[in-house]
């Protein structure tokens, strides 16, 4: 794995970022309800999570080896989706680790559940949660993992401050997402910029951008709590 640190980004950024032509943020109000419906076909979006060609797949091993988890950690795994890197962090932190896989997808906590069950990984707990918060334990983590994910928070203030609650002090927040352009950033409400600065004014320091050969389409962010 070639894992590159790429520097700080300015502070005065976002500001020039908001106020350029075309950078105007999408809406993205009501764009989770889909993933309510009691009938959610999980194999459909398995599928599309979990196959060859999309780069969080690809490189799925490589993004949580540069986390650096260690056993005995926990993790929470927010907007877990079907659940791809699960079994991924159960295995980094261990079987006296945690993992909290966190989705707003009923269908997607059941299947979650029952793979966690046939793999028998007691160290992971499925989290059904609401618009406004990720009903995590307070203090309960070491490190939240949002992947591709983050620009669809409809609430992103509430979402944070729930967040920051459950972080135990030091704690660290990895953000993987869509660069607002090409085929995938065409839905992405708004770019690296604006995120990092809702991000820092959720009570989060900025600590670095790492770059993973093989992805191109997304960014990673890393901050610690304050």
């Amino acid at each position: 794995m070639r894992l590159r640190r790429v520097a700080s980004l300015t502070a005065g950024a976002a500001l020039l970022f908001v106020t350029a032509a075309g950078a105007q943020p999408v809406d993205v109000s009501g764009l989770n309800e889909r993933y309510k419906d009691p009938d959610l076909k999980v194999e459909a979006w398995a599928q599309r999570f979990e196959s060859e060609g999309r780069e969080v797949f690809d490189r799925r091993e490589e993004i949580v080896a540069s986390i650096g988890l260690e056993p005995g950690q926990s993790i929470a795994d927010v907007g877990a989706g079907t659940g791809l890197f699960v079994p991924l962090f159960a295995a980094a932190v261990g079987p006296d680790g945690k993992v909290y896989a966190v989705d707003i997808a009923p269908r997607f906590i059941e299947h979650i559940r029952a793979r966690a069950a046939e793999r028998d990984l007691t160290q992971v707990t499925a989290i059904l949660n609401e618009d406004r918060s990720t009903r995590l334990p307070e203090g309960s983590v070491d490190v939240v993992f949002i992947c591709d994910t983050y620009h669809h928070f409809e609430y992103p203030e509430a979402m944070l401050a729930s967040i920051h609650r459950a972080m135990r002090p030091g704690g660290r927040l990895v953000i993987v997402d869509f660069k607002r352009e090409g085929r995938m950033g065409r839905h992405v409400r708004a770019g690296k910029e604006v995120f990092k600065a809702e991000i820092e004014a959720g009570g989060f320091r900025f600590t670095e951008e790492l770059e993973i050969d093989g992805i191109e389409e997304n960014y990673i962010l890393h901050f610690e709590r304050r």
